[in-house]
C-alpha cells in the first residue's frame, strides 16, 4: 500500500482552521470577545513556535463545542464553511491531492483540529470521514462533552493516531511500501521524519530550515 498523508492547516489550506473557527465565534458574538481572542492568539503563538500544550489547547478549545447543541453548532458550522473556507481552498490543493489518487495511492489527512471542525473541510478535498485522522472531541448522549476522546493527534501522537488508523483496517506500518506526508508545520517532525517521502509544504520557519538540512523536497503550493 502507498499512503498519501496531508496535515490540513497551512498545507492544504492557506489559513489555521482551528484559529480561524474561534475568530468566527468571536465575530458571530459567540463566545466572549476579549478574553478568548487573547486565549485564541497565544494559544496559535505557541502552536507556530512548536510550543504548544496540547491539553491546555484543546480544553479552551473544545469547551464551545459542549455549551451549545449538535443542530445549533452545525448550523454555525456551514456559515463558517461558506464565509470562510470555501473561499479559501485553492486548485492547487486539489489537484494535489487528486493526483496521488489518481496514482493509487490511499489519501488521508491527518490533522491535529478537532473532527468537527474539519470533518466537513476534508470533503471538499474528496476525503470521507473514514480517511480523516483527527483529534476526536467526546461526544456522548448527543453532547459534546468538551473532552477529547483518546489521544490528540498531535506532534509524536499523529504517530500513535496512525497506527490505530492501520490496525482498525487490519494493516500496518509494514504493509505501507510508501509513505508521503505533506506539512507545513515543525510540529509535525515526528511523522515527517517516519515518512518515507517527507515533502515540507509551505513550511514555516523551523521546518524550512530542517528540509533544507535533511535535503528534503520544500513545496509552495500557495
Amino acid at each position: 500500500m502507498k499512503l498519501a498523508l496531508f496535515d490540513l492547516d497551512n498545507t492544504l489550506l492557506p489559513l489555521d482552521s482551528d484559529h480561524t473557527w474561534s475568530e468566527f465565534l468571536i465575530k458571530q458574538g459567540i463566545v466572549n470577545a476579549d478574553e478568548f481572542k487573547t486565549k485564541n492568539d497565544y494559544f496559535f503563538e505557541q502552536y507556530k513556535k512548536g510550543t504548544l500544550n496540547i491539553d491546555e489547547f484543546l480544553e479552551f478549545q473544545l469547551k464551545p463545542l459542549s455549551q451549545h447543541n449538535k443542530i445549533q453548532l452545525d448550523t454555525w458550522h456551514q456559515q463558517f464553511m461558506q464565509q470562510l473556507i470555501q473561499p479559501a481552498i485553492h486548485e492547487a490543493a486539489l489537484n494535489l491531492v487528486k493526483k496521488h489518487r489518481q496514482n493509487g495511492e490511499t489519501c488521508l489527512v491527518i490533522t491535529a483540529t478537532n473532527r468537527f471542525i474539519t470533518q466537513p473541510i476534508v470533503k471538499q478535498f474528496g476525503i470521507e470521514p473514514n480517511y480523516l485522522i483527527a483529534t476526536e472531541p467526546e461526544f456522548l448522549n448527543g453532547q459534546f462533552t468538551g473532552q477529547v476522546a483518546g489521544q490528540p493527534c498531535f506532534q509524536q501522537g499523529k504517530i500513535e493516531c496512525l497506527k490505530r488508523w492501520l490496525k482498525h483496517n487490519q494493516l500496518n506500518l509494514h504493509n505501507c511500501e510508501q509513505i508521503t506526508f505533506y506539512s507545513d508545520s515543525i510540529n509535525d517532525l515526528p511523522l515527517l521524519k517516519l515518512a518515507t517521502h517527507p515533502v515540507a509544504t509551505n513550511p514555516d520557519q523551523q521546518l524550512r530550515m530542517i528540509a533544507l538540512q535533511k535535503n528534503w523536497p520544500i513545496l509552495e503550493l500557495f
